[in-house]
């Protein structure tokens, strides 16, 4: 950032510093040398001195360029923004350009994977969409080897700190990750960049700077193979990119299984691929221009399961695709189904009802004759076209009625009628005129075709009502995982209410597949049953759904059509998707228990090997000196080691105290005695317990806090744990400030220090016993202090909770209730 101001400045660019952080660094500091530097605001807070970009002053100062450091910096707080990021913004606002500087590691969408990668979490994040929104963003990228040598000739760290950084954050392994991913995030950013310039100019051809490719789905059984064979094509390539696209007609009537897509959806997800869906009459063009709009390179079909005589008559869409792709590569991927031929999605023969479909037939046999019989005596009153729109309206209405089948057979009747009974020469077949043979003609057809169109809007009707029924119950399922209620019985009850089936369950098969396996109930366990009598068996039921090798769905009550057995399907799917969670989940709760005893172990022998070692030895050490007679100890030098072996005892005292008291809160027969107590009794013993560290500590309990309901021995037990984690963790030069304060009926007490602090998201984690913030192997001790403080808080109806003091730093809380006097 500094070397581009000072390049900016050479070329006459007015150039300022509006703040740049140079911790310590001299050859940073001797970049800003021949750079205005505009002075910074200084804000108080809570006694605190701190230092602030001033806004103000770089607008007012109006400079062509401004240079501000570390983007991700949280302000003071009674700072105008809170963030950095929106004091730049301003600036921007005013027409001043900026360069600042930002981390991978403070972008908010890396923020966990680094703190998985170096084990830190970054309190300060940036939103990505606000460095995404740079005219500029430059990658200053460097080698972990030679920033590790940066590291070691003291040109970031002083040289007390070099060896710890290059030991912790700064691994080869954590800088290599952090590179990956700044590349990574930057590649982003250029191909946002290159498809909006592709976007502006009106380019369609892709440019195959980067191996995407796309797969298409149709939902049928070969899914699972295109997929595969999709991946290892684009495995081949390193960074390529997956994408999976399926076409759905606009009328949504489209015949896909959403059994097989969502098993479909899920498998592209877990190699790394990325699921789609687009609307599309013309399915090779919106395949396409999908492939076209996300720049992608290879596009992957299935072979087409159509018969060779319907290829003859269409190409098909794979054909059709390949004419048209252009630049993209398609591959054409063969199949188990090829040779299963293509199979229509199954359709009710039943378009209306039973009794419509009789009323129709009625229609058609009875009103015939009767309008013949109408017409027959008007013969010479009424003309041929008049009778041929009275018989047309009659074939219309028996269409309506009753569907396509009674309404040709009406039309074929009324053109035998019309014939005999209208047409010159009457009582014969035969047609004088050609023109009424004509009229005949076209009105068998405009019947028929009448019939035909009535007949599909009905088809089309129920199917359209079918489709949104199985919507409302997809709908329904969906909301009912998003609800939490994924388990198995009320999953299985909702089926059966759906359906209106007796019993709905779920069998797992126990044994290996036989012959006669299906029908065995030996060979089949009931995992889950909803309704009446469950089944034993696959063969019990009347319709039942393989899930996968080992799972069936049975239900009882009524056969299901092959339209119901999709939603079948989509339920079947989830309530293995349900079965799986809750199996993880009582084995992790059955593997809690020993993980938790193991980790007991292990950290009580970590206290044997080390905060009770260390202890014994010190004050053993202290008392073979005082009774080795061979060395003349001056009284000076007696009293030290007294002093070392009472300090040491003292210690091992409080360790094994707070081993039994957090044996005894986790037995729950910890013993209390509440009764009002006033902290200005408790403070001065707490404090004097902490021995020479007591120093450290200002008290500054207000004379005038009530009493408070607690057990004077455990309150001071927490003060002392929480004094003395706060001394440990505190500078040198700051004192640990312990004050009180009233609200309501509770009394806070709270423990100050300047130390490191504790990140917002690990303020539950230290609480655990056995724990300590930053534990990496081979660091000792049990971490008891806080664990065993809260547990004690809990037990006399009080709780402990810890906040980010200002400026830097833990502020641990203590709330009581106020004590009641009897």
């Amino acid at each position: 950032m500094l070397a581009q101001g000072r390049r900016a400045l050479t070329r006459g660019r007015d150039v300022v510093v509006g703040l740049v952080e140079t911790h310590g660094r001299a050859r940073t500091a001797e970049l800003i040398d021949g750079l205005e530097t505009l002075p910074r605001r200084t804000l108080t807070y809570r006694g605190a001195t701190f230092t602030e970009l001033d806004v103000d002053a770089v607008i007012a100062r109006k400079p062509k360029i401004a240079l501000i450091d570390e983007l991700a910096h949280t302000n003071v707080p009674g700072s105008r923004n809170a963030k950095r990021w929106q004091d730049i913004e301003e600036i921007l606002d005013a027409g001043i350009d900026v360069i600042s500087t930002v981390n991978i590691q403070h972008l908010e969408s890396l923020n966990d994977v680094v703190e998985q990668i170096a084990g830190v979490p970054q309190r300060e994040t940036v939103p990505d969409e606000v460095v995404r929104r740079a005219d500029q963003v430059e990658l200053v990228d460097m080698s972990p080897e030679a920033l590790r040598r940066r590291l070691a000739h003291g040109n970031v760290y002083p040289p007390e700190k070099i060896d710890a950084a290059l030991s912790n954050y700064f691994r080869e392994g954590n800088l290599t990750a952090l590179r990956e991913l700044a590349l990574l995030w930057v590649a982003g950013k250029v191909d946002e960049q290159l498809e909006r310039y592709r976007a502006d100019h009106g380019i369609a051809g892709t440019w195959e700077a980067r191996e995407r490719v796309v797969v298409a789905l149709t939902g049928g059984p070969e899914g699972d193979t295109l997929v595969r064979r999709a991946a290892r094509i684009a495995a081949r390539t390193q960074g390529a990119d997956l994408l999976a696209v399926h076409v759905t007609a606009p009328d949504g009537l489209a015949g896909a299984d959403p059994a097989h897509l969502a098993r479909q959806r899920t498998l592209v997800e877990s190699m790394g691929g990325t699921y789609h869906q687009v609307v599309g009459d013309d399915i090779p063009r919106a395949l396409l221009d999908f492939a076209r709009g996300v720049n992608a390179t290879q596009l992957v079909l299935g072979a087409s399961r159509r018969g060779r005589f319907a290829q003859v008559l269409s190409p098909g869409v794979g054909v059709t695709t390949t004419a048209r792709s252009g630049s993209i590569d398609v591959h054409m991927i063969t199949h188990e189904e090829v040779s299963k031929g293509l199979r229509r999605a199954s359709r009710s023969r039943a378009v209306l009802t039973r009794r419509r479909r009789l009323a129709g037939w009625a229609l058609a046999v009875a009103g015939l004759p009767a309008l013949t019989a109408a017409l027959v005596p008007l013969r010479g009153t009424l003309a041929l076209p008049g009778e041929i729109l009275l018989f047309l309206l009659t074939v219309v209405v028996v269409a309506l009625v009753g569907g396509r089948s009674p309404a040709v057979v009406a039309a074929v009747g009324a053109f035998g009628l019309l014939n005999w009974y209208f047409t010159p020469p009457l009582n014969t077949l035969t047609v004088a005129e050609p023109e009424n043979l004509l009229a005949l003609f076209v009105f068998v057809l405009v019947a028929a075709t009448v019939s035909t169109v009535v007949d599909l809007a009905a088809r089309r009707t129920r199917e359209a009502a079918r489709a949104g029924a199985e919507a409302e119950v997809l709908s329904t399922l969906a909301g009912h995982v998003l609800r939490g209620e994924a388990a198995l019985p009320s999953l299985l009850a909702r089926l059966r209410e759906t359906f209106t089936l007796t019993s709905v369950t779920l069998l797992e098969r126990v044994g290996p597949a036989g012959p006669d396996h299906r029908s065995a109930p030996q060979s089949w366990r009931i995992v889950a049953t909803s309704g009446g009598p469950p089944c034993a068996s696959p063969d019990d039921s009347d319709t039942d759904v393989q899930v996968d090798d080992r799972l069936v769905l049975a239900v009882r009550g009524h056969l299901l059509d092959a339209s119901d057995r999709r939603v079948l399907e989509a339920f079947a799917a989830e309530a293995a998707v349900a079965l799986r969670q809750e199996r993880l989940r009582q084995e992790a709760e059955a593997a809690r228990p020993l993980a938790e005893a193991d980790r007991m172990r292990t950290a009580l022998l970590a206290a044997v090997s080390h905060d009770l070692r260390t202890p014994l030895a010190s004050a053993k050490a202290a008392v073979d000196s005082l009774r080795n007679t061979t060395i003349e100890w001056t009284p000076q030098d007696r009293a030290e080691l007294l002093a070392t072996a009472e300090e040491s005892l003292a210690r091992l005292d409080r360790l094994v105290a707070n081993l039994l008291d957090m044996s005894r809160l986790q037995a729950g027969v910890l013993g209390l005695t509440l009764h009002p107590v006033a902290l200005e009794d408790v403070m001065p013993r707490a404090i004097d317990d902490l021995g020479p560290l007591g120093e450290r500590v200002q008290d500054d309990i207000p004379g005038d806090l009530p009493e408070i309901m607690a057990d004077p021995a455990l309150l001071e037990r927490i003060l002392v744990n929480l004094m003395s984690n706060a001394v440990r963790y505190s500078p040198p030069e700051h004192r640990v400030l312990v004050t009180g304060s009233h609200y309501g009926d509770r009394v806070e007490i709270r423990v100050i220090d300047r130390g490191p602090g504790i990140p917002p998201d690990a303020h539950d984690q230290v609480f655990l016993p056995f724990q300590r913030l930053g534990d990496r192997a081979g660091h000792t001790g049990v971490g008891l202090g806080l664990a065993l403080s809260r547990g004690l808080a809990e037990a006399m109806n009080g709780t402990l909770t810890p906040d980010e003091t200002p400026g830097g730093g833990l502020t641990m809380i203590i709330s009581m209730p106020v004590g009641e006097h009897r």
